[in-house]
């Protein structure tokens, strides 16, 4: 990927991370027309953070209050997947996310 398309997509690939359902659904917006395959990455990286975030919060409704802290060091793993994307996005880096950016290719 040149470097033209890293710059033009580095704002939507940021903005995908931040507040992830609203940020998620601003960055797609940006990109629609434009179709920059950098921003379509990171995109694709907090969707699945997105999913993460959903599945914990069915989690933690499910876990009786004893086993909360499950759910919490879920929710500090999604925190520290969001850093690390804002990171990997702001240095211009197609690096999937540990663990979970992989799944669904």
């Amino acid at each position: 990927m040149d470097q033209n398309t890293i710059n033009e997509g580095k704002t939507a690939a940021i903005i995908s991370y931040i507040f992830t359902p609203i940020g998620l659904l601003i960055a797609y917006i940006i990109n629609n027309d434009k179709k920059n395959a950098f921003a379509q990455f990171h995109i694709g990286q907090s969707v699945r953070l997105a999913i993460l975030g959903a599945a914990n919060y069915a989690l933690d409704r499910i876990l009786p209050h004893s086993m909360d802290f499950i759910s919490v060091l879920i929710s500090l793993g999604i925190f520290v997947f969001m850093i690390l994307g804002i990171i990997n996005a702001a240095n211009g880096k197609l690096q999937k996310l540990p663990i979970i950016g992989a799944i669904g290719e």
